[in-house]
Formats: C-alpha cells, sequence, structure tokens
C-alpha cells in the first residue's frame, strides 16, 4: 500500500514537473479560438493562417452591457513572444479606447491587469480579464472616442 501512494504521488510530481511545448500550448488555444469556447463576447486567432510560429494574434471583445463600451467591438493584437507562456505576450488596442490599463499608444499594461501573470493563464483568460476591467466602477462610464477609430 505504501507503494502505491509513493507511486501514484511520484507519477503526479512528474506529470506537474513536465512543460508543454510553446507551439502545443498555442495549438491549443488556436483550436479552442476556432471551436468559439467561451460565452462569445470575447474571440481570438492567428493574424495570418500562413503564422507557422503561432505568434501574431488578432483578438475582439465585445463591449459589456450598461457600460459605455456597450455594443462596440473592439479589435486586439496579441504578440506572443518565444517565451510565452512564461512570460505574457504584448497586447496592444487596434480600436482607441478609455480603459485605465491602456496607454494612450493602446499597448495593455498587463501588471495592472494582471498583477502575477502565471504560466496557466491563456489568450481568452487575457480577453476576459479586459472586458471584466471594462465593467469595473471607475472604467463603466468613461467617455469613449468616436466610434471606426484606430
Amino acid at each position: 500500500m505504501y507503494q502505491r501512494k509513493f507511486l501514484r504521488h511520484w507519477s503526479t510530481c512528474l506529470y506537474d514537473a513536465v512543460e508543454i511545448p510553446r507551439n502545443f500550448r498555442l495549438l491549443d488555444e488556436l483550436e479552442n479560438g476556432e471551436k468559439g469556447c467561451g460565452d462569445g463576447t470575447v474571440s481570438w486567432g492567428l493574424s495570418s493562417e500562413n503564422d507557422n510560429t503561432l505568434t501574431a494574434w488578432t483578438c475582439t471583445i465585445i463591449g459589456p452591457p450598461r457600460t459605455s463600451y456597450e455594443s462596440k467591438i473592439y479589435t486586439v493584437n496579441v504578440i506572443c513572444q518565444d517565451s510565452y507562456p512564461h512570460c505574457p505576450p504584448v497586447v496592444t488596442f487596434k480600436s482607441r479606447i478609455n480603459l485605465n490599463v491602456v496607454g494612450p499608444d493602446g499597448k495593455v499594461d498587463l501588471k495592472k491587469l494582471i498583477q502575477n501573470w502565471q504560466p496557466s493563464y491563456t489568450i481568452q483568460s487575457i480577453l476576459t480579464a479586459l472586458r471584466n476591467t471594462m465593467s469595473t466602477k471607475e472604467n463603466s462610464r468613461s467617455r469613449q472616442p468616436p466610434d471606426g477609430e484606430f
């Protein structure tokens, strides 16, 4: 019995220690994006079908209801460098937006959005966090640029 517990513990530790290669991880994220995982308020996919490195992504966020973002679709570019998922990607709004985690150049400050980046976070979790930030008290009524500005 002790040997079974030891083997079960050893195999669990071994599984936790195995690292999934970056491209496998991003292929999984791509598959989830193509399947439309989630509630449909965020979407993501490769910017170019010829991107064999799975680096450049184009994403959308539908603004949450009862906020100044309501009924607007925001375009977001995500760049997953070679260090992803150990380091967060570079996230930039293509659409102009007033949001406390987004600089005037459209770049998202991920340290403000997600304090402690974890390798388990995904593109979907970043997009969902951005959409949730739109609903916060400090952001939900902020004045937005006219529609269609990039």
